[in-house]
């Protein structure tokens, strides 16, 4: 990416920094000489952070993303000039079972940080907010790829969190407030350093290499859009690069991101265990569609194309022989 020197000695807040994408644009930024600053919850928590050891080379304060002083007092001590917010609750079956933690954590998380950041007055140049392909809710295959100006109507607890996320940062980008602010959806994404293992593919991964039952929780037929967390920490740091220089062209607007290739869950797990020399076979068998989940869902990246002429450098199958490589790196010292 141009402009790498933008980066030198930019203090930056990553909120959510143990999560699989904080940590791999930490670990980004701290190799262009970054400030970096994360709040994090604990640090008791399985992490490519500390799997790499990316936490000795940063700053790490820990505590709630709801706690507003804790915030505020972070953006004041640190001198943070961007901010990245990853921070949230992110798996759609946790947020069936236990609504009112999801919406704490990301809606509540949300108006606070940016509370917090304009109580702090105008230091920070540029709010990234991540929200997701699941705000716009069901809209069937006939209306895909999600488009930047499509309605947002969520109906599932996780979907709405994050439409109502999306909807109160819309609101600091007014003339009330003008808060530098994009907001970012994008597709599935996965890569190295996804230690949710609840998540499709690292789950897949991990039963053909330590040789367990793969357990379907659907019946193979569910479409999304996977992209690699290269492309995703790319897009962010050319949104803020951008944001930051040019606010007042830049904020307020939404950015979608994702390759634009329907992919079955049924293939994605046939290709994994097809590079494992593992069968498949009969895996979706008798499986029901999962309650609670959106069937089609997949991503036009035709704006941030227009706007900044980028599109995704990275296919899920070009670079799942290397994704199982470091899959078994990690599982062979974290057994």
């Amino acid at each position: 990416m141009k402009n790498i020197n933008f980066w030198n000695k930019k203090n930056i807040l990553i909120t959510g920094i143990t999560g699989f994408v904080g940590s791999n644009l930490a670990k980004n930024l701290i190799a262009n000489n970054a400030n970096v600053t994360g709040i994090c919850k604990s640090k008791k928590v399985e992490s490519l952070l500390f799997f790499e050891n990316i936490d000795k080379k940063c700053n790490l304060v820990f505590g709630n993303i709801i706690d507003k002083d804790l915030i505020q007092n972070t953006i004041r001590k640190y001198n943070i000039e961007i901010c990245f917010h990853l921070a949230a609750q992110i798996e759609v079956g946790y947020a069936k079972l236990y609504p009112f933690e999801t919406w704490e954590s990301n809606i509540r998380g949300t108006y606070n940080l940016l509370e917090a950041i304009r109580t702090c007055g105008k230091k920070i140049k540029a709010v990234i907010i991540a929200s997701s392909d699941k705000a716009y809710g069901e809209y069937g295959i006939k209306r895909m790829p999600y488009k930047e100006n499509y309605e947002l109507k969520p109906s599932f607890p996780y979907d709405t969190s994050k439409a109502c996320a999306d909807m109160i940062a819309k609101s600091y980008t007014s003339q009330l407030y003008n808060l530098p602010i994009i907001v970012t959806r994008f597709s599935n994404i996965f890569g190295p350093g996804q230690l949710n293992f609840t998540a499709l593919i690292p789950e897949a991964i991990k039963s053909c290499i330590l040789n367990y039952k793969f357990k379907s929780r659907s019946n193979g037929k569910s479409i999304r859009d996977y992209i690699y967390i290269n492309d995703i920490v790319d897009v962010y740091k050319l949104l803020a690069l951008n944001l930051f220089r040019f606010p007042k062209k830049y904020s307020g607007e939404v950015f979608n991101a994702g390759t634009n290739k329907k992919y079955t869950t049924k293939y994605i797990v046939e290709k994994i265990f097809l590079q494992n020399n593992k069968n498949a076979k009969n895996i979706f068998k008798n499986h029901k569609k999962t309650q609670g989940e959106i069937l089609v869902q997949y991503m036009d990246y035709k704006k941030l194309n227009k706007f900044f002429s980028w599109k995704p450098k990275y296919r899920f199958e070009q670079v799942l022989p290397d994704l199982i490589t470091w899959y078994k790196n990690y599982l062979s010292k974290n057994k």
